[in-house]
């Protein structure tokens, strides 16, 4: 796979929702993802962030359920059991450090996404799932705050990105071939002076 620039890396990285089931994500690889969130920044230096890694498919068919898959697609109910993702990372935030993670989550997720995306792999970064079942589930201590989970595998769907028209709709949706349409703002909109 050629280099892509950042600005590319950005464009493809989509939030994915669809996965090729038959593809196995394994532990070195979501522990190097891991590892480009351990190298961003973190508010103060406080690092306050862990994380809770899954490809084991009889935990991550145990995650699952505890997502809300793409609020905007009101009659699709989330990836068919061959597409759905063999791979998880749930971050969270540990309150012995701080009470207060302010945007270190989101910072560590793009990283690893980005990083996905560099190694042919796709995810997405959901913050609508049931905290008290996927507790449970994992065994998290009380002390760690679940604040995102990343949802990764192999992509088999094409996003794109489209300029939202004048009075334009910003949900994105899927058309008659599937392809999934993400409208963005434009740079003129978007900076004030």
């Amino acid at each position: 796979m050629k280099n892509r620039t950042v600005l590319e890396l950005i464009k493809a990285n989509r939030s994915c929702r669809r996965f090729d089931a038959s593809y196995s994500l394994d532990e070195k690889m979501l522990r190097s993802l891991v590892d480009h969130a351990r190298h961003s920044a973190s508010a103060g230096n406080l690092q306050p962030l862990k994380y809770v890694l899954s490809c084991d498919k009889a935990r991550n068919d145990a995650i699952f359920p505890c997502i809300v898959w793409a609020a905007y697609l009101t009659d699709w109910k989330g990836p068919v059991e061959t597409e759905q993702p063999t791979g998880y990372i749930v971050i969270l935030g540990d309150t012995t450090i701080t009470k207060n993670f302010r945007c270190d989550h989101g910072i560590a997720a793009q990283s690893i996404l980005l990083g996905a995306r560099e190694n042919g792999l796709a995810g997405c970064m959901i913050a609508a799932f049931d905290p008290k079942r996927l507790r449970k589930i994992l065994a998290i201590d009380p002390r760690y705050e679940i604040l995102l989970v990343l949802a990764l595998g192999k992509p088999v769907e094409e996003a794109v990105i489209e300029d939202l028209a004048p009075e334009g709709d910003i949900r994105y949706f899927r058309d008659e071939h599937d392809v999934h349409h993400v409208p963005k703002r434009s740079l003129d909109e978007l900076i004030l002076s």
